[in-house]
């Protein structure tokens, strides 16, 4: 087997796939139900699996809190950003950018935190714009 997978620590695994399910399509792999601490979860986000287990300092498996997050954050591209950003925001996920439509660009993008200290980034794609084409905005928009 090859792939990629995705593997972060939060503060209590099973509670934050019940967010995460609440705001994207998640599809469960693995499951654990022990006691805190020693669950993990694995789960499916659009062909991309994540890892997630539960913060155990006696394994150095320290989860970031949520005012301290870490420079690391989830691009995750999604059929409809307004529906999803609400979903995220009405569980108590913080705003960091609203949605922000870049046209040119052909997509739009917001960013929020959750309460395990991660941040996500969306983005809805409307039009395809090539590297190229992205690359010659950026360069007339700086003139």
């Amino acid at each position: 087997m090859i792939g990629v997978e995705i593997d972060m620590v939060v503060s209590d695994s099973l509670k934050a796939l019940e967010l995460y399910e609440k705001i994207f399509e998640i599809e469960r792999i693995e499951v654990t139900d022990f006691p805190k601490g020693e669950n993990e979860v694995i789960f499916s986000l659009y062909g991309v699996r994540f890892h997630m287990l539960d913060e155990n300092p006696q394994f150095e498996m320290i989860a970031p809190k949520p005012n301290d997050p870490k420079p690391i954050w989830f691009n995750i591209m999604v059929p409809e950003i307004a529906k999803t950003y609400q979903n995220a925001i009405n569980e108590g996920c913080v705003e960091i950018q609203p949605i922000t439509e870049m046209l040119d660009y052909g997509v739009s993008n917001a960013m929020f935190s959750d309460s395990f200290g991660y941040l996500w980034m969306l983005h809805q794609v409307h039009k395809e714009v090539t590297f190229e084409e992205r690359k010659e905005i950026w360069e007339k928009e700086k003139e």
